[in-house]
């Protein structure tokens, strides 16, 4: 459902928006970038919790800039540490941004955090 709210957002923004991949992307590394791809048989959907399986405007892949990890904040954990870098595929890192789960405007938090998001 992240995903599916955050695209939401940046329609209603006027930003370009587009699903790439919901519960498997493949990812790979390509000089420095990581490449996010949709495995063909799940194109253009994205399950909408207790709803259903829907379509969406998709492309079948995209350069990551940022990984989102959403989650709960408490005790110590409830301010995440400066610079937080997440390692991914064939040696590649990406910043990591971190999301408390069931905010109701989560893009315009990741922008907050994050404000090239939507250049």
């Amino acid at each position: 459902m992240l995903a599916f709210t955050c695209m939401t957002e940046a329609r209603r923004l006027g930003l370009f928006t587009a699903l790439v991949a919901d519960d498997q992307v493949l990812l790979s590394g390509e000089t420095g970038t990581v490449i996010a791809t949709c495995p063909p048989s799940i194109a253009g959907l994205i399950e909408l919790r207790g709803t259903g399986i829907v379509r969406q405007d998709h492309v079948p892949q995209a350069a990551m800039h940022y990984v989102v990890l959403p989650g709960s904040a408490s005790g110590e954990n409830r301010v995440p540490p400066e610079g937080e870098i997440v390692s991914l595929a064939a040696g590649v890192s990406l910043p990591a941004l971190r999301l408390l789960t069931g905010v109701s405007s989560p893009l315009a938090i990741l922008m907050a955090k994050a404000p090239d998001i939507g250049d």
